[in-house]
């Protein structure tokens, strides 16, 4: 059993149809983590802002790049907000840190802080990104991982594992059971950005599970040691 693990869910994953949000599908993922903590796994927790907005749309308008991804952060921060508010209608308290100041909102990430809400309350949600334009979720959910001393990271996604090419527009391409991290990268595999392949092999984080959340409970198949998905490794 894994003592801590780090996860990230896609934010379009979580909407309906892709946007805003779906609200069943919400609490029954808060459901999950909350029988993941019960079962004695830390869970850290990184969502993406897709459901809300996604940056490419604004720089294909002419938009500066730098205020979409600030809006992409802030909208990383509203989603776990929302997860904050689903894991309470199921009775567990958990934390939300930011790595914008938010005050009002919620806590400024520190590690120490991020740490001992995990050994206290057993679920904590990363919001804001890194805090700086240019990093993607996929960076700041490694970074934490690494930083928290993860012993996994789970990749929740809206397809079902890493593949030789997009199985939505190539009908030949196929599942890759298992690749290490260096070989992803040198492939041109569209899993994670340059910057969290890099600290992903430079800082040995054990595994990273890649799978689908077309059903949530298989964050526990993943968690019980099931194949499922991708597992990428050092």
């Amino acid at each position: 059993m894994y003592k801590r693990i780090l996860l990230k869910l896609s934010g379009e994953a979580l909407g309906e149809k892709g946007w805003l949000f779906d609200h069943e599908k919400i609490l029954e993922v808060a459901g999950i983590l909350k029988e993941i903590r019960d079962g004695g796994t830390q869970v850290g927790v990184v969502i993406g802002a897709g459901n809300l907005w996604r940056g490419r749309h604004g720089l294909s308008s002419g938009m500066d790049a730098v205020r979409a991804d600030m809006m992409g952060m802030l909208g990383t921060v509203m989603n776990c907000v929302m997860m904050q508010d689903a894991m309470a209608q199921h009775g567990c308290p958990s934390k939300v840190f930011s790595a914008l100041y938010m005050p009002d909102v919620c806590d400024k990430y520190r590690r120490d802080l991020a740490d001992e809400a995990l050994e206290r309350d057993g679920v904590a949600f990363f919001g804001g990104g890194l805090g700086n334009p240019f990093f993607t979720t996929d960076t700041a959910v490694v970074l934490r991982a690494v930083e928290l001393g993860a012993d996994a990271l789970l990749l929740a996604k809206n397809i079902d594992g890493v593949y030789t090419a997009d199985p939505n527009k190539d009908e030949t391409a196929e599942l890759i059971p298992v690749i290490t991290y260096r070989e992803a990268y040198q492939r041109g595999l569209k899993v994670m950005d340059l910057a969290a392949f890099t600290i992903c092999a430079d800082q040995g984080l054990p595994v990273v599970r890649v799978f689908g959340l077309d059903d949530p409970r298989n964050i526990l198949r993943v968690i019980a040691g099931e194949n499922l998905g991708t597992i990428l490794h050092p």
